[in-house]
């Protein structure tokens, strides 16, 4: 599994704070909210929940990035793209795009979540089943259908997960995506006004975006000519 795409995974999760908070601070709130009025929540349940609804939230993007994996494999083994590294172009162009809507140039990415809305609005109602959150079984399960929700973010670290060539690495791409984003997602759960007002500093946010965009630039120039050079014997 290369270490590489696992790092940027992470680092897209993590500097991604921006997005969100504007994506999935609704959900959490409204779990966070739930929690309080209907149960007498101690701190410590409330972390529970919040963890649970992480991680089921974490299970929908590892098993999207096996499946992207997977089919990526497949490809590979057809020798339909073989040499010609057509994942790694795709999540080097959408991650710069999304570095770009980080730094608050452009919503360069709304056109991919457009896309992913037509399917969101037959899983969306699943999700309401669960609201108001009472327990940490709910939450994981919230958490898991929530995984699906349209996100530019997500969809440039899955086009890394096609790009990797196995179920095995795809899947562990987006773990690696999902650990990055639990930090401020577990924040936001517990402390989402001081959060919110720190992540739209606009100045992290350009940060933030030149580092993503700087990551995706990388991505493009890694490898240029494919991998198969070495397919080929004298």
């Amino acid at each position: 599994m290369n270490i590489e795409s696992l790092s940027a995974a992470f680092l897209v999760g993590l500097l991604g704070g921006t997005h969100c908070i504007g994506m999935c601070g609704g959900i959490v709130g409204a779990l966070s909210s739930g929690l309080s009025l209907d149960v007498q929540t101690s701190r410590r349940r409330l972390v529970t929940a919040q963890l649970a609804y992480n991680s089921g939230r974490i299970s929908s993007y590892t098993v999207a990035g096996v499946l992207l994996g997977l089919f990526g494999q497949q490809l590979g083994e057809s020798g339909v793209l073989q040499g010609f590294p057509v994942g790694r172009i795709v999540a080097g162009i959408i991650m710069i795009l999304f570095g770009v809507y980080l730094a608050g140039w452009w919503q360069s990415l709304l056109f991919l979540e457009r896309a992913g809305a037509h399917l969101w609005k037959y899983i969306e109602p699943l999700g309401r089943r669960f609201i108001p959150v009472r327990n940490a079984g709910q939450a994981y399960l919230l958490g898991l259908v929530w995984g699906w929700l349209p996100c530019g973010m997500v969809y440039a670290v899955l086009a890394l997960a096609l790009s990797s060539g196995s179920a095995m690495a795809g899947g562990g791409i987006m773990l690696a995506f999902g650990l990055g984003t639990l930090p401020v997602m577990l924040t936001m759960g517990l402390a989402f006004t001081s959060l919110k007002r720190l992540v739209q500093d606009p100045r992290i946010r350009l940060a933030a975006g030149l580092l993503v965009i700087l990551m995706g630039v990388m991505m493009l120039l890694a490898n240029p000519a494919g991998q198969g050079h070495h397919s080929h014997p004298h």
